[in-house]
């Protein structure tokens, strides 16, 4: 018989993920890996044998999600993957899982690359790493965003056993690679709805798949659990089509108008921004370090996205933190909560889009992305107060506890404070 075990989080400031206003002196009591109570600290009983972690007056917060990673990707350089042996990606994925969790983000939304194997590795405790909702392999039209041949005619895609071709064209042919992809593990189907800013056969603003085809994404997915869709989506026209679809996701939402946002609101489609990868190929092309083809979209697309995101959240479109991390370096997820706050958010909406809103996104809403009593024991410990910071909060050296399912799985602490871990009979 399995002992339970109980510990109890003190001594800090509690941001519940809910939007609440922030509690002093607050504390969090667990059983194993499930949150007991969640309040002012002389509001809890403790029982008996309870080890306590001493916050230190760190600032307690959920464990952060991101809703739009790639953990098998450094830059999607073509070169790595003319190069590169299959193998070494499984491998410098173990890096990036271990770098996102460092900096605080406990469950991510893949969006494409990693199989089922990666997710079983996580599962299992073979690495260590957040847990994982895998789309598999996105789904490209010929010619689209996901098809990697060149006019050289050399096609760099990669496949192997457990992670289906991404193209499909044509109704029948759209039906059969959802198919194929949820028999692969997915649980979300990824679909790009548009071209994109970094590829090499077409535009951000080119819509791709008809509405038939999308119609099929969504009717497939929707048989097996009511698995849902996240569409890849820069243009107008692309975007129009998924929704009308009925996508669950926009992600990017680059040139979106108030006809989108009101197909968005009326809908219920969440939107995930990604803004760190349009910044992120600002700068490279600020550095001429783009390709011909992606210069021109890369040195606009950014401050064009900033200010539609903004309408678009100002409006009240439901958005959730997502990085592209993978495109951008791993281990800075967070410092898209900075980048959430230029669009209009506060330090404590930007902190819920990266909790609460990220877990309602990805259907994990009923156990993550809050400290509530009943929910998963995923949390992180800030040396800095991200309500007054919350740029801070995108140097993983500020986060200085990670929790999850209840195992602390970072522990830095003691460079800010002296931690006890004891033993009680009684309190």
């Amino acid at each position: 018989m399995m002992k339970m075990t109980w510990t109890l989080i003190k001594n800090g400031t509690l941001i519940d993920g809910t939007g609440a206003d922030p509690i002093e002196n607050a504390a969090v009591l667990i059983k194993n890996n499930t949150i007991q109570r969640v309040g002012p600290e002389n509001s809890i009983k403790i029982p008996k044998g309870t080890d306590i972690l001493d916050a230190g007056g760190g600032f307690i917060m959920p464990g952060f999600i991101d809703a739009h990673i790639h953990v098998m990707a450094n830059g999607f350089n073509r070169e790595d993957t003319i190069y590169d042996p299959l193998s070494f990606y499984f491998y410098r994925a173990v890096e990036n899982l271990r770098l996102t969790l460092d900096a605080g983000v406990t469950s991510v939304r893949d969006a494409g690359l990693a199989d089922a194997g990666i997710k079983m590795a996580v599962e299992k405790g073979i690495i260590k790493g957040p847990r994982l909702q895998i789309c598999v392999t996105p789904l490209s039209i010929t010619g689209g965003h996901f098809d990697f041949w060149l006019k050289s005619g050399y096609d760099v895609k990669v496949t192997y056993p457990g992670y289906p071709d991404s193209i499909c064209d044509g109704v029948e042919g759209v039906r059969k690679k959802v198919r194929e992809v949820l028999r692969a593990g997915a649980e979300v189907i990824k679909v790009m709805v548009t071209g994109g800013i970094m590829s090499a056969n077409d535009g951000p603003k080119a819509a791709q798949f008809t509405s038939e085809e999308l119609r099929v994404v969504v009717e497939e997915a929707s048989f097996k659990d009511n698995i849902k869709v996240m569409a890849h989506a820069h243009g107008v026209q692309g975007m129009k089509n998924a929704i009308d679809a009925g996508v669950h996701s926009i992600e990017h939402g680059t040139y979106l108008d108030d006809k989108i946002i009101n197909m968005m609101l009326e809908n219920g489609t969440f939107l995930v921004p990604t803004l760190m990868a349009n910044k992120n190929i600002k700068e490279l092309a600020l550095q001429g370090k783009t390709r011909e083809w992606e210069t021109e979209a890369a040195l606009k697309v950014f401050d064009i996205q900033k200010e539609n995101i903004k309408r678009a959240y100002h409006a009240g479109v439901r958005i959730a933190m997502g990085t592209d991390c993978g495109v951008v370096e791993h281990g800075t997820n967070l410092k898209e909560l900075a980048l959430l706050c230029e669009i209009g958010m506060d330090p404590m909406e930007a902190i819920v889009a990266g909790t609460k809103t990220g877990a309602e996104c990805m259907g994990w809403d009923s156990e993550l992305g809050t400290l509530e009593a009943g929910k998963l024991a995923d949390i992180v410990i800030s040396r800095v107060d991200p309500l007054l910071d919350v740029e801070a909060l995108g140097d993983p050296e500020n986060i200085v506890v990670v929790i999850k399912d209840g195992e602390i799985v970072k522990d830095t602490l003691e460079s800010i404070s002296k931690k006890n871990f004891l033993s009680f009979d009684n309190i």
